[in-house]
């Protein structure tokens, strides 16, 4: 029971967490790999550069062989896009990061048990699934996922964390040695105040950098997956009841 009450406490900071993003670009450049607040959400439509759409110089230096997707790319959900950022000053990590799923679940079906307070239960949970591969040179071992989502009023939302196991969406950073060729998939867990949207998932390290976004279908913790080629039919029960 006390780890329940540890880990909720550190559900709250997630709220305080929340990066509005300002009406218009510019401004310094920040080196920490959590300011994500600055220009208006992700914009743009070009392919990501492993497609071969670009010859730009990298906007930090990766390993050869690495080929950067391009600022302000708009992907899809079961897209990849390779990324750097600066977890540290002077410290640079290249990642292939693969968004897998976006989820809406309720408290009431994914957190059982936990004792919530008010402003936590006056936000919308949200599970973010991802495949990411450290293609860079630097051991990122206990770093967070670089992974923002956008709510439906154009702010950041970092990742809630945990003090114990969530069983649910694990939401935990990634291992304590995470080297070149590693990879891991992740469950990430986001609260969206005032029961907010989520309208994409962002990749934006610092206020000047032009977010890469994935958007995609947001399906419901819990719900049946839909069979293709099933056809709505009604159930034996109700075909009797319409017969009366």
């Amino acid at each position: 029971m006390r780890s329940r009450h540890a880990a909720t406490a550190l559900l709250a900071p997630a709220l305080v967490a929340v990066l509005t993003l300002a009406g218009c670009s510019g401004g310094d450049t920040s080196k920490d790999p959590s300011a994500g607040s600055g220009s208006s959400s992700a914009s743009g439509s070009d392919t990501p550069s492993s497609s071969g759409s670009t010859t730009a110089k990298p906007y930090l230096p990766v390993p050869d062989g690495v080929e950067l997707t391009d600022q302000g790319s708009t992907l899809k959900v079961g897209d990849h896009a390779v990324v750097a950022y600066e977890p540290r000053q002077k410290q640079v990590g290249v990642l292939d990061i693969k968004v897998t799923g976006l989820e809406k679940t309720t408290f009431a079906k994914s957190f059982q048990g936990w004792q919530l307070d008010k402003a936590t239960l006056s936000t919308t949970p949200y599970f973010v699934h991802a495949s990411v591969k450290n293609v860079g040179r630097t051991d990122l071992g206990g770093r967070s996922v670089p992974l923002y989502i956008v709510d439906g009023h154009n702010t950041l939302i970092e990742a809630s964390t945990f003090a114990s196991t969530f069983k649910p969406c694990p939401s935990q950073p990634f291992p304590a040695k995470f080297k070149h060729g590693d990879r891991v998939k992740s469950c990430l867990v986001y609260l969206s105040p005032k029961h907010g949207d989520l309208t994409a998932v962002s990749f934006r390290p610092t206020q000047d950098f032009n977010p890469i976004t994935w958007t995609g279908k947001l399906t419901t913790v819990g719900a049946e997956p839909t069979k293709k080629g099933a056809k709505a039919s009604q159930s034996p029960k109700a075909k009797k009841s319409s017969k009366g």
